[in-house]
């Protein structure tokens, strides 16, 4: 058949008859990827014919057609095994035989890299039908030369979702816009415009009069708000696209695939239909698959069907046995979901379904959402509305103020109705733009940029952010609990020791037990002791072979990679994967975080068995009766006296900071024994096996603790951060690391996990102060941990690398996982990846949050200041002035809005931390985001401003010897005010870069180029406004002179030594100060929301009384026989836009 068909009648496959149990599950109608997936164990009804299995669901007809196809198996059809799990489809497409034929692929050596196009074309008939012959055909397509996997790409496409469609620059403009307010102003701008065109185009004027340019000012409102809008909306699309490219890279992950017969490790993207993938506990599977062979393996596929048992998985080719034979299939599962997570076992399997065609690609693409928005954009909103709310109230009270005096006036106004309708919209556009000022919207843009800046540099320094709260919360951190492998050493493992019988090998002499060398060690071991080493080492693992710079190396964990660099240097190992092709694993036990350790049963070539244990060395010595005699391997009784000697051993390799582990085992005659316990699937529960095994020997691991991890301890430690040490290690070897570290000091204490997970909770709430150190703690010690420390107040972030790690590190406010050594599974859960696995990127991560909540502070101080007294002054100069115009006018006010909304968000949300961040105790997360040293420097900027422009407004003409009944002196008075009040922010955002009560605001400027570029483009926009924007800014034209100059720049100037005074001045006094006179702010605070409540309320009164009007109006139409427009509502985004229109309640 050709894939490009769909499944017709006419199909020649195999139709022989196949019995299907009565529990078997059939695909549904739709295919909707959200829905739960019914497992092969539930009752369901049965489909008749298999081949009806694999017919499409309505709208995904696409799926099943596929020009020029040499694959048997269409995506549509592949997709059918799991949407939902269908055994029908799967006995329908072949079993596994079938579907790895059909891909031309192989379940033990999976692709081949040098795969460009497929060699064959392959018919459906050809994969499914078993009887026809399986002789390979000769190529019957031409080799094209093309790109790798040229065939296998086009037909299922690549395993990565099509990017998210960027939004459009125009649609952020039109967001950007999209205000009230503004709207409103560009209505009064072009209104304004209009009548200042008239007066100057429509009306005749006496000769040698001057021609009016009122219309100036209308045209420089909107091209003021075409740049607010503009520069607000790139900078929306710049955020967008920051954040586009880190989310990319947060979906990047290695993960091992056997291709041409070898383990690599590639990237998730570059994995393809037919791929063979290996299976290991806390693997996040990328794609949907069939299940090829294994052992043991159980997934949590509960974020993909919502089932939260763990579900066993059944080789593929025993389920086809067991569906041909007409046996019951209930519990039967070959099938591997994408998104599932492993919980344990090891195995493999084909991938069938990549991308956009896999289980979890179809869920991804149908709930893509925005970002949320993080507490402090949150936070920072509601103060921005309640700074709204206060300099509406002053615009609106300003409005009916110069209203009522124009009014009043209008009786002896000699002017023209058009010059009173230009006087009255200058009125309007006044009252509005001091809105437009008084509003913060800079805010959320502020802290939105520092996220962006913040998360883009803590990539490049290691830290991969997930979660953009756990940014600005870990500023805030107060405890950081961290793992130490990897960690705080450089998980570079090598084996330095070892004991092993009566005979013991050191790297040195330092073990005060033997001066025997490694190497003259491996010399005098035995055949049969060599072999049992092997045992242990290489087939009781799961680290695999593979290639890093064009040398052999071992992928894994370390510490089996440490065991197994061992056994190659010194005990004859030369290949991994011939070393386990030559033995018969029967039985495989993952490693168990609980019990810390692993192993696996072989069958011995001598007949009987072995079971081969490794793991903690302390905790395998509780489980062992005997020890082995390490020339004869002959088992004798374990005494107390040897059993203290092998403690002393451990016990010298911890203080000597070396991770030891242990070696067990024991031979059985058969398989399972007879006194073993089965568990419900009926395989061996291991937990039974562990006891009266024979202790073999202990190795010792060294991992030697990185390099700048001390310093980086000291830093947390002086920013008032406790750092503790949660380690699986025994309790010597933890204290030695952590002493090493600089984490453990005198005084502190160092538990043990079991002893501290049995404390009672007051018992526990006492000792966590002291505690420093939790070794041979499991992952549940550490969540408990976690849990205390947060409900004693503590800001928690905590490291965790495995499967079993993810519960505490979901629990803690910021949780890292690892990026070299982490399972996918702790990557998920966690907040931040490190990606170098290194703790002093944890410190990077805590200067970059302490960072980002600094730069919105600055901001939030800079901006406060600036609002408060731009609507202070636009209001009592409008309503002092004869002629109702204050002293900035409006276009003069959008320029200060566009200077303090966006220029100073870009400038001061883009500092970088300095050294300094580190050496002050965290706020703390119920701390206000405005500290008393803020308000000290808001109010002592806003007298001097104040004071400053109210001595030049009100004295100015005396001061400068104008003459102010000279309309040109008086506007150079008004141009040098403007200027002045421009270099007053100018100068004041270099006040705002500090928070503290220090002097030094130009601290690491020199690092910050975006911060110098802004501020060198606002000093250049200014110069050119008074040089050449006269008549648009309504300032005196050709510019001011030296001495105005001078003037404008040494009053905005002295803002830099007042902010040294104000610095100076104690905070203790100015808290008592607010604590008296805060009072009343808050009243006329309160008064102002109650007015402005009441006006929006009288508004929407008027407003629901004109729509009843329309209401009765339309109902006598209708009675009239008037017919009416009919009105559909097809969503509610035309409501929501309409009652934008309407003021409400809040």
């Amino acid at each position: 058949m050709e894939s490009s068909k769909l499944v017709p009648p006419s199909l020649q496959v195999n139709t022989r008859h196949r019995a299907l149990s009565k529990t078997e599950t059939i695909s549904p109608s739709i295919s909707n990827p959200c829905l739960t997936p019914t497992s092969p164990g539930n009752t369901s009804t049965v489909t008749e014919d298999p081949l009806a299995s694999l017919l499409p669901d309505p709208g995904t007809e696409t799926d099943f057609k596929v020009a020029n196809n040499p694959f048997a198996f269409s995506p549509g059809q592949l997709s059918k095994l799991l949407s939902p799990k269908s055994l029908p489809a799967f006995q329908a497409l072949g079993g596994l035989k079938g579907i790895s034929h059909g891909l031309q692929s192989d379940p033990s050596t999976g692709l081949s890299v040098d795969e460009t196009t497929v060699p064959r074309h392959i018919s459906f008939e050809e994969a499914t039908n078993r009887h026809l012959p399986t002789h390979d055909k000769e190529s019957d397509r031409a080799e094209t030369g093309g790109k790798p996997f040229h065939d296998r790409i086009r037909v299922y496409g690549r395993n990565s979702l099509p990017p998210k469609k960027a939004t459009p620059l125009w649609w952020l403009v039109w967001n950007a816009y999209n205000d009230t307010v503004l709207i409103v102003l560009t209505v009064a701008a072009v209104i304004s415009l209009a009548l200042g065109l008239y007066e100057t185009f429509g009306v005749k004027h006496p000769p040698g009069s001057p021609t009016p340019v009122d219309w100036v000012e209308g045209l420089a409102i909107c091209i003021a708000i075409v740049i607010v809008v503009l520069v607000t909306a790139l900078n929306d699309w710049q955020k967008e696209q920051a954040f586009a490219r880190l989310n990319a890279k947060k979906e990047d992950r290695e993960i091992k695939v056997q291709r041409s017969g070898k383990a690599v490790m590639m990237n998730v993207h570059d994995v393809l239909a037919g791929d063979v993938l290996f299976l290991e506990p806390g693997d996040i599977v990328p794609v949907d698959g069939v299940f090829i062979d294994g052992h043991n393996v159980k997934c949590d596929e509960s974020s993909a069907t919502g089932e939260s048992k763990a579900i066993r998985k059944t080789a593929g080719d025993a389920v086809m046995k067991l569906l041909d034979s007409g046996q019951p299939t209930k519990g039967l599962d070959p099938f591997i979901i994408s998104g599932a997570k492993v919980l344990e076992g090891n195995g493999t399997f084909m991938a069938t379904s990549v991308g956009v065609h896999s289980t979890f690609g179809k869920i991804m693409m149908s709930v893509r959402t925005e970002l949320e928005a993080t507490p402090l954009q949150v936070k920072l909103g509601r103060l921005a509305m309640a700074i709204a709310k206060i300099g509406s109230s002053a615009a609106i009270l300003l409005f009916f103020i110069l209203l009522f005096r124009f009014v009043g006036g209008l009786s002896g106004d000699h002017r023209t109705p058009t010059e009173k309708g230009s006087a009255f919209m200058d009125i309007l556009i006044v009252a509005v733009t001091v809105i437009v000022v008084a509003v913060p919207e800079g805010l959320p843009l502020a802290v939105t940029l520092a996220l962006a800046f913040a998360t883009t540099r803590m990539f490049k320094e290691n830290n991969l952010v997930r979660v953009l709260r756990a940014c600005e919360t870990m500023g805030n951190a107060t405890a950081i609990c961290s793992d130490k492998t990897g960690t705080l050493t450089t998980n570079k493992m090598t084996v330095v020791a070892g004991r092993f019988g009566a005979t013991s090998f050191a790297q040195s002499d330092g073990d005060g037990t033997s001066t025997q060398t490694i190497s003259s060690w491996s010399l005098e071991i035995t055949p049969a002791a060599k072999r049992l080493l092997i045992q242990s080492i290489a087939l009781n693992a799961t680290a695999f072979e593979g290639v890093e710079g064009g040398k052999p190396v071992f992928i894994g964990s370390k510490t089996e990679t440490a065991l197994l660099q061992l056994a190659k240097d010194h005990l004859g190992l030369v290949s991994l994967s011939e070393t386990r092709s030559n033995e018969q694993i029967v039985h495989w036990m993952p490693f168990d975080s609980a019990k810390k350790c692993m192993g696996a049963v072989i069958k011995l070539k001598g007949g009987g068995y072995r079971l081969v244990v490794k793991g903690a060395s302390e905790i395998l010595l509780a489980f062992c009766s005997a020890h082995a005699d390490f020339e004869t391997l002959q088992a004798e009784p374990l005494s107390e006296a040897h059993r203290q000697s092998i403690r002393d051993t451990i016990d010298l390799y911890a203080r000597r900071s070396l991770r030891t582990i242990g070696l067990v085992y024991q031979d059985y005659p058969q398989w399972p024994p007879s006194d073993a316990e089965l568990s419900t699937d009926g395989s061996v529960d291991m937990d039974s096996m562990l006891r009266d095994l024979a202790f073999f020997g202990v190795v010792g691991i060294q991992d030697p603790v990185r390099p700048g991890v001390p310093a980086a301890v000291r830093k947390a430690q002086g920013a008032g951060v406790t750092v503790r040490m949660v380690t699986g290690d025994n309790m010597e070897t933890a204290r030695a690391i952590a002493t090493e570290c600089g984490i453990y000091t005198e005084g502190g204490v160092v538990m043990e996990g079991p002893d501290f997970r049995r404390l009672p909770e007051d018992e526990m709430d006492k000792i966590l102060p002291l505690l420093q150190v939790l070794a041979r703690s499991s992952p549940e010690d550490k969540r408990i941990l976690v849990m205390r420390l947060k409900a004693l107040g503590e800001i928690v972030a905590v490291t965790g690398d495995g499967t079993n790690d993810a519960p505490a590190l979901k629990a803690a406010h910021i949780g890292f996982s690892m990026g070299i050594a982490g399972t996918e599974v702790a990557k998920e859960a966690s907040a931040i990846v490190l990606m170098d696995d290194n703790f002093a990127s944890i410190i990077t991560a805590l200067m970059w949050g302490r960072a980002v909540n600094d730069a919105v502070q600055k901001f939030l101080q800079f901006q406060i200041t600036v609002n408060i007294t731009a609507v202070l002054l636009a209001f009592i100069t409008a309503v002092y002035d004869p002629h109702m115009k204050p002293v900035l006018k409006a276009v003069q006010l959008l320029w200060v809005n566009l200077i303090m909304d966006t220029f100073a968000a870009l400038a001061l949300a883009t500092d970088p931390p300095t050294a300094d961040v580190l050496n002050r105790p965290p706020q703390g997360k119920n701390k206000s985001l405005i500290t008393t040293t803020m308000w000290k420097q808001i109010t002592g900027q806003n007298i001097y401003k104040l004071t400053a422009i109210f001595t030049l407004y009100f004295a100015g003409g005396s001061i400068l010897n104008y003459d102010l009944s000279d309309p040109i002196q008086q506007l150079e008075l008004d141009t040098v005010i403007f200027n002045a009040f421009v270099w007053m922010q100018i100068f004041n955002i270099f006040n705002n870069r500090r928070l503290d009560n220090k002097l030094n605001i130009l601290e690491g400027v020199h690092r910050n180029p975006f911060f110098i570029g802004i501020v060198v483009l606002i000093i250049g926009a200014q110069v050119m406004i008074i040089c050449v924007g006269g008549r648009a800014f309504q300032i005196k034209s050709g510019g001011l002179d030296g001495v105005q100059w001078a003037i404008s720049i040494l009053v905005g100037f002295v803002c830099i030594p007042w902010a040294v005074g104000i610095r100076y001045f104690p905070d203790a006094w100015f808290a008592a100060g607010v604590r008296v006179g805060g009072k009343q702010v808050v009243v006329i605070y309160r008064v102002c929301v109650r007015w402005l409540a009441s006006f929006r309320r009288a508004c929407r009164r008027v407003f629901r009384r004109k729509n009843k009007k329309q209401e009765e109006q339309g109902a006598e139409d209708v009675e009239t026989g008037t017919t009416l427009p009919v009105v559909v509502v097809v969503d509610d985004d035309a409501t929501a836009k309409l009652t934008q229109l309407v003021p409400t309640h809040p």
